[in-house]
């Protein structure tokens, strides 16, 4: 009988994203702030390279127009609104599973990140933000002076 390995990491990671998205949700609103109020949020992948942090969410069905960035104190924040389509009449409706309504994700910046060198690219429904890393904080290789023995 050949018995196999259970690896739980890969459960625990879903279930770990599950219960961060759960928990953001829930407190969105704590800050009293009735304009902040938002039905749903993007899905978004932060990664870095040499050079850059990437920040993509997910906003298909929006314009670029219709997307607002904001940075201020350190912060990043996404802002926007899908609207339903008032075409579709509501008796005619079968299911409703896409979210509408405000959204806004607020990120915070490392110190590392160059503010004045931040840009924005949408495409394909997907937003890309791409966050260059000061000069300071990128990676420098030193090379190493060969001697005579």
């Amino acid at each position: 009988m050949n018995l196999m390995r259970w690896n739980a990491f890969p459960e625990m990671s879903i279930l770990q994203r599950q219960m961060n998205r759960l928990f953001e949700e829930a407190t969105q609103n704590w800050n009293g702030d009735a304009n902040t109020a938002s039905g749903w949020s993007p899905e978004t992948d932060i990664y870095e390279t040499e050079t850059n942090l990437i920040l993509q969410a997910d906003l298909p069905g929006f314009s670029a127009k219709d997307i607002d960035i904001v940075v201020e104190n350190n912060g990043l924040t996404i802002r926007g609104e899908r609207q339903f389509d008032a075409k579709v009449p509501p008796e005619g409706l079968h299911r409703m599973e896409r979210s509408y309504g405000k959204f806004s994700r607020s990120f915070t910046l490392p110190a590392s990140v160059d503010a004045q060198k931040i840009q924005a690219n949408y495409k394909n429904g997907v937003l890309s933000v791409t966050l260059a890393k000061a000069e300071h904080a990128r990676p420098k290789r030193i090379q190493i002076a060969a001697t005579a023995a």
